[in-house]
């Protein structure tokens, strides 16, 4: 049976180690599972039970193996790595032999690869870094040859996002090339991040999250809308879910009573034609994003009323399943639904991720706590929210004085009655 002890991380994050032995000769193996904020004793000792029964099973069907075995087959594949190095010319065969399978294995960079993230890298290479400097010899390669590719994505207009991830992917494969000998000296070492002047950023982020006003008219043009789409909108809005979070939502993870939905699963969706794996659930985007999340009556109710429509035509344990159908409802569905949406009610920029942006922009500007919001939207550090969606507009601003303001005045008012 599965031995199972309570730990935390260094930053206070509790967490389960779970471990077991197929027998007494064999490497002791194990896995953690990180606690739901939130959960009851009583709901973590019963998903604690199944989580340690899943793994037991697991161990004993062979699909788990001990560190010593991963650090075997890392040290195989390094070994393979430097092998295939020796034979590349080019850069678009050490990014296809070497990079992306080293990327995928863990053994490039902090860890392995989440499939939807290869199809990011493997995009980002296709499209940005291969048509200009993919038939180059590695060693070939210059300084400002890769300045010049920066420079080119950041006059065409790209996003910051996209020039980050073209930044990101040419210093580790340039970082990687030479690790393994390849090349005597990386080109990316001195090359920086090119940037937009402030007054252009700050342009950008402006348009990153709807106003409360064009909030209230969404809200009200979503009236008109099929149910099912009333209740996914809803839920987004109300939560400040991923996509894919919501596509990949369970009847079972909804507790009408308490009204709060738990986030277990993400719906991911990769192309096949691409080296992909088509519609696959997998685990949610980082630790910090298994969580429970409180609804609104609203929600709550729209849901019910789904529930009743849906079991009319089949049974499916997906909250949004396809028509008529118990499959999940395909990721990449609501995206064009929003785009619809927007062309019919004149919304501008309008898809699911912008009103990610706005939950965590209106709930801040009013005052919500920061820690509170990064654990609701499932970051894994408050900094990802601060940097990603705090929107300061006058209102805010000057709201930040008055409170400084008011708070010096209190005290000194109190210090005058003593």
């Amino acid at each position: 049976m599965a031995a199972t002890r309570l730990k935390t991380t260094k930053d206070g994050r509790a967490y389960y180690e779970i471990r077991y032995r197929t027998s007494r000769e064999a490497s002791e193996l194990s896995t953690r599972w990180y606690v739901p904020s939130g959960w009851s004793e009583k709901a973590i000792q019963r998903e604690l039970a199944k989580q340690a029964a899943e793994f037991e099973r697991q161990c004993r069907a062979g699909l788990v193996i001990s560190h010593r075995e991963k650090k075997e087959i890392a040290a195989q594949e390094a070994a393979r790595q430097a092998a295939e190095a020796a034979k590349i010319v080019t850069a678009k065969q050490y990014g296809e032999r070497v990079f992306m399978p080293g990327k995928l294995a863990g053994t490039i960079g902090e860890k392995a690869l989440a499939e939807n993230s290869r199809a990011y890298y493997q995009n980002v290479l296709d499209k940005h870094i291969y048509p200009i400097i993919g038939e180059r010899k590695m060693q070939e390669v210059t300084r400002a040859e890769l300045e010049a590719l920066l420079l080119d994505e950041l006059n065409s207009g790209k996003s910051e996002s996209t020039i980050s991830a073209v930044y990101v992917t040419l210093r580790q494969m340039f970082e990687s090339a030479e690790d393994s000998e390849l090349i005597r000296s990386n080109p990316m070492q001195k090359v920086k991040k090119p940037r937009r002047n402030k007054a252009d950023t700050k342009d950008a982020t402006q348009v990153e999250a709807f106003s409360i006003e064009e909030m209230q008219h969404i809200l009200e043009c979503l009236k008109n809308e099929p149910l099912k789409w009333q209740a996914y909108v809803t839920l987004i809005i109300d939560t400040g879910c991923r996509r894919g979070e919501i596509c990949g939502l369970r009847w079972q993870s909804v507790n009408f009573k308490d009204k709060t939905i738990t986030i277990e699963n993400n719906l991911v969706y990769t192309s096949a034609k691409k080296g992909g794996k088509g519609v696959f659930e997998d685990t949610p985007k980082t630790d910090a994003s298994a969580r429970v999340i409180d609804i609104s009556d609203d929600a709550a109710d729209l849901l019910r009323q789904l529930r009743i429509e849906q079991s009319r035509a089949c049974i499916s344990p997906y909250v949004f399943s396809q028509d008529g159908r118990a499959e999940p409802m395909h990721p990449t569905s609501p995206t064009r639904y929003f785009k619809k949406f927007g062309e019919r009610y004149g919304i501008d920029h309008f898809h699911p991720h912008k009103l990610r942006h706005t939950f965590a922009s209106i709930a801040i500007t009013n005052h919500a706590d920061v820690a509170s919001v990064s654990e609701k939207l499932g970051h894994a550090n408050k900094g990802i929210t601060l940097k990603m969606y705090t929107h300061a507009n006058a209102e805010s601003i000057k709201a930040a004085g008055d409170i400084f303001r008011n708070a010096l005045k209190a005290k000194k008012d109190d210090s005058k009655q003593a």
